[in-house]
């Protein structure tokens, strides 16, 4: 089944919003966001990092959701949801771990720590990497799409723990949503040193690029949702060609 003129018509609208959206928050990090006090303007990557880092786990969320409505209904587009968003999720996860990288070294003295919050992202990515083996190792589509949803639903536990891992346990790496204490030992560990108007300048930067990170999302995943139902067209096209053939020849 080719794809309808809505989600052309929708894949053209995201793609759009995306790129100004990034545009707009390229911008807002690098000319209206304060310079840390500490830092200096290394700590401009923290809007990169947290930004990637959210958008990762809702592709993660969405593909759960999808693996939940597939074991459901059983619905082809549901496991393309699926597949498409933890493609997507994986590019965000990895460009969150890089971005951390290269925070942590200025702020650590060391490009990674294999602290409970690294590890645990680590194991997030590849625990999802291996999805795709998964996938690859089954022939059948039914028995794919099934033994892949529930994949996808036991797979999110990782985001959980990695969550909730700085929370929990005793972590360098700072808490940027929390309490009281839990932003105080953020501050602490080198998250930032602002006040007053350039607080709410670094929370302003900090939603513009997060938004503009789920904006992209949406446009990559209209995209690959596109780009998989023109494979399955071709493939469905390729079918009906052989067995027309052989009707032929029989």
């Amino acid at each position: 089944m080719l794809p309808s003129a809505r989600l052309d018509k929708s894949v053209r609208i995201f793609n759009w919003a995306a790129a100004i959206s990034i545009f707009i928050a390229l911008l807002v990090i690098f000319f209206y966001a304060p310079v840390e006090k500490t830092m200096g303007n290394v700590q401009r990557i923290f809007y990169f990092h947290v930004g990637s880092a959210w958008v990762g786990a809702v592709a993660f969320f969405v593909a759960l959701a999808a693996g939940v409505l597939y074991l459901r209904q059983n619905s082809r587009k549901w496991d393309t949801l699926a597949l498409a968003s933890v493609e997507i999720g994986l590019v965000f996860l990895t460009m969150a771990t890089v971005a951390g990288s290269v925070w942590g070294k200025p702020a650590w003295n060391t490009w990674w720590l294999w602290s409970p919050r690294l590890t645990l992202i680590t194991v997030a990515w590849l625990t999802y990497a291996a999805y795709f083996m998964l996938r690859g190792a089954i022939e059948d589509e039914e028995r794919r799409g099934r033994f892949a949803a529930v994949y996808v639903i036991v797979a999110f536990v990782t985001i959980i723990m990695a969550y909730l891992s700085i929370r929990i346990l005793r972590d360098i790496h700072p808490v940027v949503v929390g309490g009281t204490m839990e932003t105080a030992q953020g501050a602490s560990e080198g998250l930032q040193e602002f006040s007053g108007l350039d607080s709410a300048k670094m929370g302003i930067t900090l939603m513009a690029s997060t938004t503009a990170f789920s904006v992209l999302y949406v446009a990559w995943l209209l995209n690959r949702i596109r780009l998989q139902q023109l494979s399955d067209a071709v493939k469905d096209l390729k079918i009906q060609v052989t067995a027309h053939l052989q009707g032929e020849h029989a």
